[in-house]
């Protein structure tokens, strides 16, 4: 099989932007030409990679992994080419909005002090994982475990879960909860955390978990202005301070694991050694909650 750059470029454009016209503005190219660069490519893989009707596209279940795939070796060699002029890139961390709590700044700062010759990029996204699929980012800090086993997953350490609850609330005054406090309340969801859901309490003892928000901005929101509480991770406390929102420790609620990820083919020759110093960096400042 004959598969050039310019077909997998067409197909990361297209799952990209999901249109034929927005693929191809982005592309620099004229609609058809981009649709027989596709037809090119799936006559010549003996593939269907994009499911076409009148009004959108999607990739196919082949088409969605050839699009992960391509994604990354793009990101390899546009690497390697602006190498050539420029020199090694910065080491592209990224971080969910919680990011590692108190551990965020020491870690970073650590790692410009021993080895200012590899600069890090820091990238705060709602969900680090498809970034890291699509090679954006070489290396994520994750609550939650990858859908496979597409990247090697480190675990660091283990963080307590946290109540939010507005200044003024009655349980406000507590030095810490139970879950079953929590469970005849209103239990805002936010799209970017996914640690938290109904499932963290019993069945027959759950609380309404039907308020849904989009980002941190709208979750610390609902929760100042009363209208819900919420359940996180201890690292929001410290990145996401608010004057109307009080944090509580919950007593009996499991806690979360934060690994560090990356891809099996690294993207930057210091990801190893990135990842050997968060883990003996994070394992001597958490003696009790760091994991061998």
């Amino acid at each position: 099989m004959n598969v050039e750059l310019r077909h997998l470029r067409a197909l990361a454009a297209i799952g990209d932007d999901g249109t034929i016209t927005g693929a191809a503005a982005a592309l620099g190219i004229s609609q058809p030409a981009l649709s027989r660069t596709l037809d090119q490519m799936e006559r010549r893989l003996g593939a269907l990679l994009v499911e076409r009707t009148t009004r959108a596209l999607q990739l196919t279940p082949e088409g969605k992994r050839l699009w992960e795939h391509a994604h990354v070796i793009l990101a390899h060699l546009d690497d390697a080419l602006a190498e050539v002029t420029t020199g090694p890139r910065p080491l592209r961390v990224g971080f969910s909005w919680g990011a590692l709590g108190r551990h965020t700044v020491p870690l970073l700062r650590g790692w410009r002090a021993t080895r200012p010759d590899v600069p890090v990029s820091v990238h705060r996204l709602g969900d680090p994982e498809p970034a890291l699929r699509r090679g954006d980012i070489d290396l994520a800090f994750l609550r939650v475990l990858p859908r496979d086993d597409a990247f090697y997953v480190l675990p660091l350490f283990r963080e307590q879960r946290i109540a939010a609850v507005a200044e003024g609330d009655p349980l406000a005054s507590r030095t810490r909860l139970r879950l079953a406090d929590l469970a005849d309340r209103r239990v805002a969801l936010c799209a970017t955390a996914a640690t938290t859901s109904a499932g963290l309490w019993p069945v027959g003892g759950r609380p309404d978990t039907g308020l849904h928000v989009e980002n941190a901005d709208e979750w610390l929101t609902v929760i100042a202005t009363g209208e819900a509480v919420g359940v996180t991770g201890e690292a929001t406390a410290h990145s996401h301070p608010h004057p109307d929102v009080h944090y509580l420790a919950i007593e009996d609620a499991p806690t979360i694991t934060v690994h560090l990820a990356w891809a099996p083919v690294p993207a930057h020759p210091e990801i190893a050694a990135f990842r050997d110093y968060a883990r003996s960096t994070i394992g001597a400042a958490e003696p009790a909650g760091a994991i061998p």
